[in-house]
């Protein structure tokens, strides 16, 4: 990793020198010149300054032996043995790089009372299934939980571990990257790995303005988190290979500070994230009340209301409501956009849609590089009209 340092004895005026960095990164401290957290590297100061005196120095980097890590490990996020399907969705992405670098791919699956769970795991391709059955893992802590993965870890040493993006995910995988001293990039929406198993994982940054393409060189293993919905599952096999790895693990390990007393099940509700069909609404609509329009069509479709961010901060909808980096990651097997431009931002939550059918009365919005049918128009002259021909289908379909 790269350094400033500051050559001392050759510094003439001190003042001219903080002057230099637009961050306040240069002080002046007990008679020494030197330069503080503020820095961005930016390197005006060397650029700027007096030659030799600021100087950029390379730091000898470490780096592991690739060919000493080999698989692709996905944790396996469950609630009360019921497994969340992004970990299907994760364990056909990991399939599919694996077979580019003829790597295995494992499952770790910690919990209570799982054992009889794990099997059906192996039924989509998995290569070996690392089962840890303790009573003190049947509600998510984040001690014991760090402490069970990354024993997995050092035992069969991954190249690339795959979680969820989920609210236990968020929480597990920074713990386990930091214990390891590798990298992990969260909400990856591409995932691709090169000859050498370096893990090519893009996600959008600043805001969804740029693609920001990462990867991690030097450290293994190389850890990344993926939403719901961005992947597809594979299909199931008959005739299964893998094999299932009961594990043990000290009690000392399994240690928490923390102790659940009860556990309460969350209402469950219809997420926009399963829903089949999508009516998606943006900023073209011009008033609350106009949303009775969107519904109608909506029902007639049985189908979920989602929108952009603009209309959230209207508080006209539920924030659970919004597509988009900021928002829920959807899937449906059609999405139909309304007055939507397509900013980066909403595309990369719905771009995986089976089917995208987008309204707008702007035929160069971003919206229709990624939809599959474009209607060009205004969406209050257009949805009446699809609300009567959805009417006159309906009729039909109900006289046949």
């Amino acid at each position: 990793m790269a350094k400033i340092v500051i050559n001392q004895d050759k510094i003439a005026d001190y003042k001219e020198l903080i002057k230099l960095c637009p961050f306040n990164a240069i002080e002046y401290k007990d008679n020494t010149l030197s330069i503080n957290a503020g820095c961005k590297m930016c390197k005006l100061c060397i650029k700027k300054g007096p030659k030799g005196v600021f100087e950029l120095i390379d730091e000898v980097k470490h780096r592991v032996n690739k060919d000493d890590y080999r698989g692709i490990l996905v944790y396996v996020d469950h609630t009360n043995g019921e497994i969340h399907p992004v970990t299907y969705e994760l364990i056909g992405k990991a399939l599919e790089l694996a077979s580019k670098i003829n790597h295995p791919v494992y499952c770790l699956f910690m919990g209570d009372n799982i054992s009889d769970k794990a099997e059906d795991i192996l039924n989509y391709g998995v290569n070996e299934v690392f089962v840890y059955n303790k009573k003190e893992l049947k509600d998510f802590r984040i001690e014991p939980y760090t402490s069970v993965f990354s024993e997995c870890i050092e035992n069969i040493k991954p190249s690339i571990v795959l979680v969820g993006g989920t609210i236990v995910g968020r929480s597990l995988a920074p713990r386990v990257a930091a214990r390891f001293k590798t990298g992990l990039t969260a909400d990856c929406t591409i995932l691709d790995v090169q000859e050498n198993t370096d893990l090519d994982q893009i996600r959008p940054a600043f805001g969804g303005n740029i693609m920001a393409h990462i990867f991690t060189p030097n450290h293994r293993p190389q850890f990344a988190t993926v939403r719901y919905k961005i992947f597809s599952a594979p299909e199931k096999i008959k005739n299964t290979k893998g094999k299932i790895t009961m594990c043990d693990i000290s009690g000392e390990k399994l240690m928490s500070k923390i102790s659940v007393l009860k556990t309460f099940e969350k209402e469950k509700k219809k997420n926009i994230e399963d829903a089949d069909v999508i009516i998606a609404v943006g900023r073209a609509l011009k008033r609350k009340e106009d949303l009775d329009m969107i519904y109608k069509i909506a029902e007639k479709l049985n189908a979920e209301v989602a929108c952009t961010r603009p209309l959230i901060e209207s508080n006209w909808l539920d924030a659970k409501k919004q597509i988009g980096l900021s928002g829920r990651t959807v899937k449906p097997r059609l999405i139909i956009t309304c007055g939507i431009s397509g900013a980066i931002q909403f595309t990369a939550g719905m771009n995986n849609s089976d089917c995208i059918i987008a309204i707008n009365n702007d035929e160069k919005a971003p919206i229709f590089q990624v939809a599959h049918y474009a209607v060009i128009g205004d969406m209050y002259d257009v949805l009446p009209k699809l609300a009567d021909k959805i009417a006159c289908e309906l009729e039909v379909c109900h006289e046949l």
